[in-house]
């Protein structure tokens, strides 16, 4: 059973009309779909569409946090070799074989 709603649910968009390689617009995160049928949509339709919306949002910040991290390390590596332990020479390895604790 739908709830009812008291006050007309805006639409997500904030102006920025353009879509993404994966058909998304970069401004509200609606799909091509979404956008289109937004005027016709039930009031749990809606709703739905802007969980989805905020749930693109918070993936898209989330891979762009990575690649900020990424980058970061990738900096902080150039910047301090000597704490960069990915480069190390196998020639700089010590031999642990023969070694055993009593």
């Amino acid at each position: 059973m739908e709830q009812l709603a008291f006050f007309e649910i805006p639409s997500p968009c904030i102006g920025v009309c353009q879509t993404d390689e994966r058909g998304y617009c970069q401004g509200c995160l609606r799909s091509r779909d979404e956008r289109f049928h937004w005027l016709s949509l039930t009031n749990a339709q809606k709703y739905d569409v802007i969980r989805l919306c905020n749930q693109r949002r918070r993936r898209r910040q989330l891979a762009a946090l990575k690649v900020m991290q990424s980058h970061l390390e990738q900096e902080r590596a150039a910047l301090n070799p000597e704490l960069n332990f990915d480069l190390i020479e196998e020639s700089d390895k010590v031999d642990l074989d023969g070694f055993e604790l009593d």
